[in-house]
């Protein structure tokens, strides 16, 4: 272990990122890993994408880390998390999809936040998975946050034309994992994939960590 790594340690023990309890590394306690809720296969379907999959689902002490990991700079969460997602996409979404992409934030909350949270769990999953990352999306306007508004038709209308690609042939005629950290209704995705289709994605296939319990597998 590294010397700096070890003066954290020893100031900063490291917990299981969902009930807060000390623990020997970085993860998940084994009470927690035993009744996290699990989720699984999302939608077989969606507007733009051909499927969606989430380890969790968002409540209880899953929408805490989520929210201490985004608002609390627990950025070292994302490494327990995208370990989580790398198993499901490796479950739900194996063979469907050949490089990784990510939901971005705006320049805004960028600043605001210090980091994308989204980037970063998709960094953990490409590691996890060995496979390439390609920064496919940039937010080319700010804007309000989703969780702020109700129903899916308001949260669509909230994000059309807030992505855009890249650049040309970044996924043109490849099949992409899209990943976000939480699925409420999947508008931001919607947008995101429909932005990828018209560059030249083959397909999108999301990604995210947690799931609103009203979005299961059985909506079509």
């Amino acid at each position: 272990m590294k010397p700096l790594d070890a003066l954290l340690d020893l100031l900063f023990p490291p917990r299981c990122v969902f009930c807060r309890k000390r623990l020997g590394t970085q993860g998940i306690c084994p009470e927690c890993e035993a009744r996290l809720p699990r989720c699984g296969a999302v939608r077989s379907g969606g507007e733009f994408f051909s499927a969606a999959a989430a380890p969790l689902y968002y409540e209880g002490a899953v929408r805490a880390a989520v929210l201490r990991y985004k608002f609390k700079n627990r950025r070292g969460y994302a490494k327990t998390f995208s370990h989580l997602m790398a198993s499901c996409a490796g479950e739900e979404l194996a063979g469907q999809f050949d490089l990784i992409a990510w939901v971005p934030v705006s320049r805004r909350r960028l600043r605001k936040r210090g980091f994308d949270q989204s980037e970063l769990l998709a960094r953990g999953v490409a590691e996890q998975l060995g496979m390439e990352l390609t920064p496919a999306l940039r937010k080319r306007r700010h804007t309000g946050a989703n969780s702020a508004l109700e129903g899916r038709e308001a949260r669509a209308a909230n994000v059309l034309g807030a992505f855009e690609a890249r650049g040309p042939g970044l996924v043109r005629g490849r099949r992409v994992l899209l990943v976000d950290d939480i699925y409420t209704t999947g508008a931001t995705l919607s947008e995101c994939a429909r932005v990828l289709l018209m560059a030249g994605a083959e397909d999108v296939v999301c990604l995210t960590l947690a799931c609103a319990r009203r979005v299961n597998k059985k909506e079509k």
